[in-house]
């Protein structure tokens, strides 16, 4: 059943667009007035759910003196003011979950990390890759026993080494290790045209 066809089945307490309730059988709670009481005030600023009924003029009368403050101090009308701009919702501290990720790492005001504790950074362990190469590169960066970090002069210097000891015309004619003379070339190959190495 929707929410309009229950209204329309049951009529009690519809509204019209001045704010009267049709339907509503009571008095003015003005004493003395007898007029059918069909808009509804709240009794309190506090009791918001608890009604005065009065007829149309009374109403006019009851709205034009009532005052959501009136008793209250400034600092709680401020108060109400705040509260009023989230509707009435508690709003969550941002700063709790991002303060324990910054605790983590022994920061206690994310903004030191602009500071001091700006170069406090351990960096990288040597040993461990500093950035993904193609396994080819990287099996070349092996075999001319040179390291990622290395440009490419670095390397050709460590490439030539090797040569001179494997080359035939370098080591008196000795061609027992042309096939590791042919994977320093190979590996040559893969480095000088890269762009995983810097020139200089």
């Amino acid at each position: 059943m929707s929410v309009s066809s229950a209204k329309k089945k049951n009529p009690r307490g519809r509204r019209g667009m001045s704010g009267a309730s049709e339907t509503s059988q009571r008095v003015c709670d003005l004493d003395g007035c007898e007029e059918r009481g069909l808009y509804r005030a709240p009794k309190a600023p506090d009791v918001l759910d608890d009604y005065f009924w009065f007829c149309k003029e009374h109403i006019r009368e009851y709205n034009a003196r009532w005052s959501f403050f009136e008793g209250k101090t400034e600092a709680e009308m401020n108060a109400q003011e705040t509260s009023d701009k989230v509707w009435e919702r508690k709003t969550k501290d941002f700063r709790d979950p991002e303060a324990k990720a910054w605790a983590r790492l022994g920061i206690e005001d994310p903004h030191q990390v602009l500071g001091e504790n700006a170069t406090r950074n351990p960096g990288r362990n040597p040993s461990t890759p500093s950035r993904r190469l193609p396994p080819t590169e990287r099996r070349a960066i092996e075999i001319l026993e040179a390291r990622e970090s290395w440009t490419k002069v670095q390397i050709r210097k460590s490439y030539k080494a090797l040569i001179k000891v494997l080359h035939p015309d370098m080591n008196g004619g000795d061609r027992s290790q042309e096939e590791q003379l042919n994977e320093v070339m190979w590996a040559w190959e893969q480095v000088k045209d890269s762009r995983n190495f810097a020139d200089k």
